[in-house]
């Protein structure tokens, strides 16, 4: 969500602010712009609503606007509709100060009243150019930049990464962060700021990270930390090891398909370095076996698929842990006064470690004395520095707006903890925990026997694309995985789609099922596969047309009811989920690309969520 970007060095910063917004593309947005700064131009602003291609051509790629300081935002609309007024940067009112800004500024009115009494007159409807005003307001007050930010930093409340550039700072732009993501990069005569990695990349590799509270002053040839009291501080600078093209197409017709199609080395990649001797090692995690076997109860928070990866956990981890697993929404969590203790494990789930809901909801747990473990992608972002254990899934970059990869090297990981946990409480037994294991190690080449199957999978969705509302319905770990294949259908298709527990069709959904419905039915999980035919033969009944999701095992039963068939390799049950999946990701892509989506960029969706 929301793009930000800010460059001070020797070069022409329009091109390489446009070059860094098109890097984040992925992440969603509905208006662009950047400001930069010359000796003889003075600031200068462009922005419009739209794909980041009209703002390229709005200033020929960048070669308009001279100068070599400059910000760049790409903006998901919060307050006020998309628009070329709306759209970032802001600037104060006497054209000196512009700004960019992502999160939300919580008590922007009363600052907005209060500005409006002392003749200050407002152009958009967004709380950013509130900001942008009070800067303004206090500069004129100590014309000092930092002290200037400060102040406004102790007025606002809310979420905020800031990049700022001023006239009168020829070769300086401020950043500012707390809640919202945001790095320092740094170059060789040039330097960086960023709300994404992806961004800056091309230029640099050094990075650091921005702390709550923090502010930053950055020229071509420093970077200067302050906390909130304008004190020093020393960053601590971090090395990106991973290969700029892992962020790129590589021939790939979407980056949904080349991340689906990276799944089996990336879980080959999360799970590998984690097994040693047959045994799972997890030596990043400080949990002792006392502090295991006290454990109480569990709480799984996370939103979107990371939520549905929580789901599918719940029912394994149970299994193999004999202890209570709630899986809760990240956004519900915190609002729901929940029953934390120091007996609770909390397990956080987020692909980019700075979903807002995602944090906010870890700080509740801990404030009540929950121990937090994270399960993120992103190194060094909020959630990881904050958790008190953390585990990185190390699948890559993930480009396209709905997950895959993430998904599934969430849900290895918390496969591979959950066999870990259980061993420390001796709750699995040997012969189970080989078992588990070496199905773990199996997946990724029975994923890509899965993978090779997309040619079917692309046929059924050339069936079944122009249904406007489809059912997924399972039961257990088929329900769990339901739900993801659900969502990833209506994210990038927009058709209607929903999951329900197989068993709740007669409470009242089958109501819903008609002459020619469309109903998914998941059958894979082996100890309910009788339990999931009846539920087929139920809904046959009643008009649907059914596409089914089965194991090679079972395929032949499934083949006598359902209308269409996809299986998959049989695995360990705990394990079947991630390879059942594949190819309901795979039936949400053809469906979309049938339908002339844009896959990787589905409207109103962003890829991080970091506002409330």
């Amino acid at each position: 969500m929301c793009g930000i970007i800010g460059f001070a060095g020797h070069s022409e910063a329009a091109p390489i602010l446009l070059d860094g917004l098109e890097r984040m593309e992925y992440r969603g947005y509905d208006s662009a712009g950047i400001a930069v700064r010359s000796e003889t131009k003075g600031l200068q602003v462009k922005k419009s609503k739209g794909r980041l291609q009209v703002l390229s051509d709005l200033t020929h790629g960048g070669a308009d606007l001279e100068g070599n300081l400059g910000i760049g935002h790409t903006r998901w609309a919060t307050h006020g509709e998309p628009s070329d007024v709306n759209a970032h940067p802001h600037v104060s009112s006497n054209g000196q100060i512009a700004l960019v800004h992502n999160g939300i500024i919580e008590n922007y009115l009363e600052i907005k009243e209060h500005l409006m009494k002392l003749g200050v007159t407002f152009k958009s409807d967004t709380d950013s150019e509130v900001v942008a005003q009070l800067l303004e307001y206090h500069y004129n007050e100590c014309h000092n930049m930092l002290e200037a930010v400060g102040r406004v930093l102790r007025r606002i409340e809310g979420s905020y990464a800031l990049g700022i550039i001023c006239a009168d700072y020829p070769n300086a732009l401020i950043a500012a962060r707390k809640d919202a993501p945001l790095l320092l990069g740094y170059g060789k005569g040039e330097n960086f700021i960023a709300s994404d990695v992806t961004a800056i990349l091309k230029h640099t590799r050094e990075v650091s990270y921005m702390d709550d509270g923090e502010i930053a002053v950055i020229t071509p040839d420093s970077i200067d930390v302050f906390d909130d009291e304008l004190v020093p501080v020393t960053k601590e600078h971090h090395q990106v090891n991973w290969d700029v093209t892992a962020a790129e197409k590589g021939g790939y017709p979407h980056f949904m398909f080349k991340e689906i199609m990276e799944q089996p080395e990336a879980i080959r990649k999360t799970v590998s370095p984690r097994i040693k001797g047959e045994r799972v090692v997890l030596d990043d995690i400080s949990m002792t076996q006392e502090y295991v076997k006290n454990i109480s109860r569990i709480f799984i928070i996370a939103c979107g698929s990371s939520y549905h990866v929580g789901m599918v956990s719940k029912y394994n981890w149970e299994k193999m842990l004999r202890r209570p697993v709630e899986v809760v929404l990240a956004s519900e969590f915190r609002y729901c006064d929940p029953l934390v203790d120091d007996h609770t494990l909390v397990i956080v789930i987020s692909q980019s470690g700075e979903t807002l809901d995602t944090m906010a909801a870890m700080r509740e747990a801990q404030r009540r004395g929950g121990r937090a473990l994270a399960i993120v992608n992103v190194v060094g972002s909020s959630i990881a520095r904050d958790a008190d254990d953390v585990l990185y899934t190390w699948a890559g970059p993930e480009i396209a707006v709905a997950t895959t990869k993430a998904y599934s090297t969430q849900l290895a990981l918390m496969d591979l903890v959950g066999l870990y946990l259980g061993d420390l409480l001796g709750t699995v037994s040997d012969s189970e925990y080989k078992a588990i294991l070496a199905g773990i190690q199996e997946l990724p080449e029975k994923m890509q026997k899965v993978l090779e199957k997309t040619a079917d999978i692309q046929y059924f969705a050339s069936r079944y694309f122009n249904h406007n509302s489809i059912f997924f319905i399972g039961r257990n770990v088929d329900y769990a995985m339901g739900m993801e294949g659900s969502l990833k259908l209506k994210e990038i298709s927009y058709i209607h789609s929903e999951a329900y527990a197989s068993g709740e069709l007669k409470h009242g959904t089958i109501s819903l099922i008609e002459q020619g419905t469309l109903v998914v039915a998941l059958g894979t999980y082996a100890p309910l596969f009788d339990k999931a035919m009846s539920n087929v033969v139920e809904v046959k009944a009643r008009g649907a047309e059914v596409l089914a999701l089965t194991t090679d095992e079972f395929r032949e039963k499934m083949e006598k009811t359902a209308d269409s068939t996809i299986s998959v390799p049989s695995i360990h049950p705990i394990l079947q989920p991630s390879l059942g999946v594949v190819p309901l990701q795979l039936f949400a892509y053809y469906v979309a690309l049938q339908r002339g989506c844009d896959i990787d960029k589905p409207r109103n969706l962003a890829k991080s969520v970091t506002v409330e």
